[in-house]
């Protein structure tokens, strides 16, 4: 199907990468792999690049040889979308990691591919401003972020990544670069393509450069910890904030496993873990605002059955309690042999049965499955943790498992993935979701943009 790369090939790359481009045992096996390590397969060369004009190159002669080419940034993926399942090019975007120009004008970033979202947040901060989307994994490259549309816990208030995306410079499978929006605000101009783009996890073009939104940073955060007895009685108040007339940034939901789980992890302990589930949200905006949103929703709170309610005011305060919700993923890896995700999407009002489903499954398959997640927007984070089930056992029970809970996803008027992508895990799921008449017609845009199929190929359908 594509052809395997030969000395000719390295030579002609090493022309342009220089000392840029490993082959066999020069490459790290973390290159063979994302975060959770589910699919694996060994790229023939990995080469660094630093420009669009190096990129452009890079696919122009992979084009041309039928070579296959996989983007990657830092790997912190968890569905194998950055995998080289058919060998061939590891083009890594890792060094593209400059902040190119501020505009204050027009509030606008232009950044590379490979700025780390951490380093992207403190800069503009800094500077007075905020970039609004926040996915948990502050590690994880703008590029990244921007291929799988990430959202995180401020998208209640201020959406996600595809709403702070004004402009791309992106490099065609062809090598061809085209620019797409810019600094404008508004754009009826024909087709978006750069939405294609946005969420397309890598399989329709390089992203070489992006111009995102940014806005002033708000004067005043506060957020606040809120214990219930139950998980249902603290996901069946999160509709009812909705509707209270406050628009909190973050509201997220946590249970006390997953709070001690990151006591572990952490070293740290948190405010409270006596209680069985938690809500966390957030507010920001002028001081009055925020302090009239945040005791509105406290009442609301007190009045739906919560025990207390915890006011994080300080920075140390919100810097713990964040830093450790930031944490639970690695946390609740940390305490397994190994653990796969289901990162559904479901409407509100069905956050809490879905969270009760997972719990029944839990129990009926007697297989540890914690979870966390935000539930101003239903997206849910589901762990299945493997801890000492033998390999078949747990193939067997994960597979069983994940049909049951997309399943019940779908009947609920949900999605497969609500930020992490599809890449080569979920693949299937999406198919059963969608049908063929939408697949049909992604694999036509797959077409458009790559007719050779080159670029990373074997990902979302």
């Amino acid at each position: 199907m594509y052809n395997k790369i030969n000395n000719k090939d390295i030579e002609f790359l090493t022309t342009i990468f220089k000392e840029r481009v490993l082959v066999g045992n020069q490459i790290s096996e973390d290159y063979f792999h994302d975060e959770l390590g589910s699919s694996w397969n060994k790229p023939e060369a990995l080469i660094k690049a630093l420009t669009t004009e190096e990129v452009s190159a890079a696919m122009k002669y992979a084009n041309e040889k039928n070579i296959p080419v996989v983007v990657r940034g830092s790997g912190t993926g968890l569905v194998g979308g950055s995998v080289c399942l058919y060998g061939g090019i590891m083009l890594d975007l890792s060094l593209m990691n400059k902040i190119l120009e501020l505009d204050r004008n027009n509030l606008t970033l232009r950044v590379q591919p490979g700025v780390l979202l951490m380093d992207l947040a403190s800069f503009v901060e800094d500077e007075g401003f905020l970039y609004p989307p926040d996915p948990g994994e502050k590690s994880a490259t703008i590029g990244g972020n921007i291929s799988t549309n990430a959202g995180g816990m401020r998208a209640v208030k201020y959406g996600v990544t595809r709403d702070y995306v004004r402009g791309l410079t992106a490099v065609l499978p062809n090598g061809e670069i085209i620019k797409l929006g810019g600094k404008v605000v508004k754009n009826s101009s024909g087709y978006s393509l750069k939405d294609l783009i946005i969420g397309s996890e890598g399989t329709l073009a390089v992203i070489s450069e992006a111009i995102l939104k940014i806005i002033p940073k708000p004067s005043t955060t506060v957020s606040i910890l809120v214990p219930f007895s139950t998980m249902e009685e603290a996901i069946s108040t999160v509709p009812k904030i909705i509707l209270a007339q406050v628009l909190p940034v973050a509201i997220e939901y946590m249970s006390k496993e997953t709070i001690k789980e990151s006591e572990n992890y952490l070293g740290k302990k948190f405010p409270t873990h006596a209680s069985e589930a938690y809500l966390l949200l957030s507010f920001d905006g002028q001081p009055n605002q925020v302090k009239y949103e945040f005791s509105t929703v406290s009442d609301l709170c007190l009045k739906e059955g919560a025990l207390d309610v915890f006011i994080v005011d300080t920075q140390e305060r919100m810097d713990n309690v964040w830093q450790s919700r930031g944490a639970f993923l690695e946390a609740i890896k940390s305490s397994t042999s190994e653990m796969d995700e289901c990162d559904v999407v479901v409407p509100r009002n069905k956050v809490a049965d879905f969270i009760l489903y997972t719990h029944k499954i839990a129990k009926d398959f007697n297989l540890r499955i914690p979870s966390f997640g935000h539930a101003g927007d239903g997206n849910l984070h589901i762990y299945l943790c493997r801890d000492n089930l033998e390999e078949g056992e747990w193939k067997s029970k994960k597979e069983e498992i994940f049909k049951l809970m997309y399943s019940r996803a779908a009947e609920y008027g949900g999605l497969v993935s609500g930020e992490h992508g599809i890449g080569f895990d979920k693949k299937g799921y999406l198919l059963n979701l969608l049908g063929e008449n939408q697949i049909s017609l992604m694999k036509g845009i797959k077409k458009v943009f790559d007719p050779n199929s080159i670029l990373n190929p074997g990902k979302i359908f």
